[in-house]
């Protein structure tokens, strides 16, 4: 209300009054309203102009119920968008999605079915959260005598498994046991046999049987239990995994809680604490950013598929496309002044630039290829039939800067090899040499040269305008690799990233490119320094 009160009058109120009463009023509205806002997260910034509203659901393997159902009322604490889980076993939910398609993500207690949901077109994005492995569990107060799973059968113990059709855990138990001829009789001598890893638990620390075979993280998360590691069990661990549908109503928000779930400061603390051996995750970004660095010739491969991820995650991807050779000389400067500036992945024009920083980076994968060919006036008004023509009087030839990009560098290397190299820098016909390969093509079309050294996808985008002669040589070719920086903190969206531009396959083909990359080959994003687990930050549910 005002500062100053209305006092009451006789006869009319006073206009100036009551005009100056109502604009205090406004403004503390709009103040409130003001400072609402300031204390609750920006909708845009999630990735989702309706974050808060509809419900995100979430089908998950059962056995992760205690950490899910934790993670996900703090995401809402924060983020203000409720989260709708429903729990069964991993296979279970998995024919519940391929039926319904109505989740938004599917977290399943092993990857083999994350990876078959894949295979069926069912899920895209996965996001690692843990790993797992069997082992037997007896009540702590009152165990049986029990070692092994050969106990089990042999002194007439009750027991429970998990069923192999429906759970993670009973599926993992029967691959361990098959191999040495134990599965048949443990599943035929069950006492019980459950849907799902907190059934057994539940059943052996009830008393209904003697002991039962669970995740060594399901039985961590219950205290009267004893926990028996059996080195047959050791064998299979399986890799807890959540995955964007395909399905999903609102891809950005599934995306956002996705990374909340999988984020070393966010959800992998909550598993973590309860007992689960987690990956290495990025850290938490309410607006996640990546600089890309990007030799110029992969450019009309990926932009596509870059601008499509960045809509997709709700996140900024700052690319920079130059010469590989200029992007390299920048990252060595920053490695050294500015570390905090330095890129999170880089695609090369070719393998030899990545050489050049491989210190810098974990292991590159080979995405794509292009041959080197030499261009011509459309027509080949001066009958240039190959590499020796080159140094003929009055030719004129462009090429790339060996110092500044890969087109040079590789140009170089070719004509050395063919011995000619030194005889073109002797003949003056040399008229440019451009920083960049994209700065080739255009002295073809304007006339500035009569031929140059260029890669066979620039020159297909101008196909009408010039001719293509092919070099016969195993060095007329550049590969382009893709690799993750090793200091960067979003080695996992970047690992994404780069799953976004593999699957841009027919991009490449299209713009001249070929096909290097192995399916299912991705690039190593293995931490260097591993942090200890138990000193991992705990999540702060009142901080976005």
């Amino acid at each position: 209300m005002s500062p100053h009160p209305l006092h009451a009058r006789r006869g009319s109120a006073n206009p100036l009054l009551l005009l100056g009463g109502i604009s205090v009023a406004v403004l503390i509205s709009m103040l409130a309203i003001l400072y609402w806002v300031s204390q609750n997260p920006n909708p845009s910034t999630a990735g989702s102009g309706d974050r808060n509203s509809a419900p995100l659901t979430i089908f998950c393997a059962a056995g992760l119920r205690y950490p899910l159902d934790e993670i996900a009322q703090k995401y809402t604490a924060v983020y203000g968008r409720p989260i709708s889980i429903q729990y069964g076993g991993s296979n279970t939910m998995l024919s519940q999605l391929a039926v319904g398609k109505n989740a938004d993500l599917y977290i399943a207690a092993d990857d083999s079915y994350t990876q078959l949901a894949l295979d069926r077109g069912l899920v895209r994005e996965r996001f690692p959260i843990a790993s797992q492995r069997p082992v037997i569990v007896v009540r702590k107060n009152d165990p049986p005598k029990v070692s092994t799973v050969s106990d089990l059968t042999d002194k007439g113990i009750s027991y429970a498994l998990g069923d192999p059709q429906a759970t993670a855990v009973g599926k993992k138990t029967k691959i361990a046991l098959e191999r040495n001829g134990l599965w048949n009789p443990l599943m035929t001598g069950a006492t019980v046999i459950t849907p799902t890893v907190n059934e057994i638990a539940a059943a052996v620390e009830l008393g209904s049987v003697d002991a039962g075979i669970v995740w060594d993280s399901t039985g961590a998360q219950y205290p009267d239990l004893q926990i028996i590691h059996d080195p047959r069990l050791d064998t299979e661990s399986a890799s807890i995994e959540a995955a964007v549908t395909e399905f999903a109503d609102n891809p950005s928000a599934a995306l956002h809680f996705a990374r909340f779930l999988a984020s070393a400061d966010r959800g992998l603390s909550i598993f973590n604490a309860q007992g689960f051996n987690v990956v290495n995750g990025d850290r938490w970004a309410e607006n996640p950013q990546l600089t890309f660095y990007v030799g110029a010739v992969n450019r009309r491969a990926i932009e596509n598929a870059v601008n499509q991820f960045a809509e997709r995650e709700g996140v900024t991807v700052n690319t920079v496309y130059n010469g590989c050779g200029i992007l390299t000389a920048q990252m060595r400067s920053m490695y050294a002044n500015s570390p905090a500036d330095f890129p999170d992945s880089f695609m090369a024009c070719d393998t030899f630039y990545m050489r050049k920083v491989d210190d810098l980076f974990l292991d590159a994968v080979n995405v794509s290829d292009t041959d080197i060919v030499l261009v011509v006036k459309k027509g080949n008004p001066k009958n240039i039939s190959g590499l020796p023509d080159l140094t003929r009087p009055g030719i004129r030839v462009a090429l790339g800067q060996p110092r500044q990009c890969t087109i040079g560098a590789l140009s170089k290397k070719l004509l050395v090899a063919e011995g000619l190299y030194d005889s073109l820098k002797q003949s003056g016909n040399i008229v440019t040499e451009t920083t960049s390969s994209s700065l080739l093509l255009p002295n073809i079309i304007t006339g500035a040269a009569d031929a140059v050294l260029a890669y066979r996808s620039d020159a297909a985008a101008v196909n009408t305008e010039i001719e293509i002669l092919p070099i016969d040589s195993e060095l007329a070719k550049a590969v382009q690799p893709y690799g993750i920086a090793k200091n960067s903190s979003a080695k996992r969206l970047s690992a994404r990233l780069f799953d976004s531009i593999s699957a841009a396959k027919s991009d490449f083909i299209k713009n001249g490119f070929g096909w290097q990359l192995v399916d299912g080959e991705r690039p190593s994003i293995r931490e260097l320094e591993q942090e200890a687990k138990k000193n991992q930050p705990s999540i702060n549910a009142a901080a976005p």
